[in-house]
């Protein structure tokens, strides 16, 4: 089913169908679960993405990043300045304090999961663990503010203040990415609303019960600022500073969010 607001579609999934969302969510999360055993200095950003392929075709499902729009891979691997689509690879070796970002996705019966999580290797420093967890602290706060009578841009506003006052707290000038964001989610990966990390309340479309959006928010340690490299794909920290980023897929039901890339019985 497929609500319409301003032009655009935002696909409605039916209980039964979230379920199916809640399944192939449970795969990503069983994929980033084995990637984070297996993160240790001297390991390749290809091993884990090999793990993690190796996790969702166990499962039944396919990985959803594996050639989407020619993309190489079955999980972004972005790591230290690296803060999204990093392109996993034999010549890129996990060190001592590192930081990685690893997204993952998949489909299962035709229904897309998606999620992140930023993971620290050995001495990481208490900067770069603060800034990691006020991204995850953000991420959070979007979740909490889905409900049933809540408009889209409530959810940029709570993941905004969170990370405003994560950075009063750590004494930080953290920096929200402005160019990418969260999504809806369902049949595709990407779909509409395009969900800002920032913005005002009380604007765009109201959520309702059998929507499913993706919660991305991504900081960084310094300037915001972004730049695509050669590959076409990877984005960096214009300034070199470290990035982060946390996610989960999200479906809004009238008892409030449903977190759907929870590993399998939480």
């Amino acid at each position: 089913m497929l609500a319409r607001w301003r032009g655009r579609d935002i696909e409605l999934k039916s209980p039964g169908e979230l379920e199916a969302m809640r399944a192939a969510g449970a795969v990503v999360a069983a994929a980033l679960a084995a990637v984070t055993a297996a993160t240790k200095p001297g390991v390749s950003t290809q091993e884990l993405d090999a793990i993690a392929e190796e996790v969702i075709r166990a499962a039944g499902a396919v990985p959803s990043f594996l050639g989407y729009h020619g993309f190489p891979a079955s999980i972004c691997a972005s790591v230290n300045e690296q803060i999204v689509h990093g392109i996993p690879s034999a010549q890129t070796v996990l060190s001592d304090g590192d930081l990685i970002s690893v997204d993952c996705g998949a489909i299962l019966d035709g229904w897309h999961g998606d999620a992140a999580v930023t993971l620290p290797l050995g001495e990481v420093s208490a900067a770069d663990l603060a800034l990691s967890a006020a991204c995850e602290a953000a991420l959070h706060a979007g979740i909490a503010a889905i409900g049933p009578d809540a408009r889209l841009s409530d959810i940029s506003h709570a993941v905004q203040r969170s990370c405003e006052e994560s950075a009063r707290r750590d004494g930080a000038d953290y920096g929200i990415v402005a160019e990418y964001g969260g999504h809806g989610i369902g049949t595709s990966m990407h779909m509409d609303p395009f969900l800002p990390n920032y913005g005002e309340p009380g604007q765009g479309p109201r959520l309702r019960p059998g929507m499913a959006l993706a919660v991305e928010p991504m900081l960084t340690a310094g300037d915001p600022e972004t730049r695509e490299l050669d590959d076409g794909w990877t984005v960096v920290t214009a300034d070199g500073a470290r990035a982060v980023h946390w996610e989960h897929s999200v479906a809004v039901t009238e008892d409030g969010p449903r977190i759907l890339t929870l590993p399998a019985g939480s």
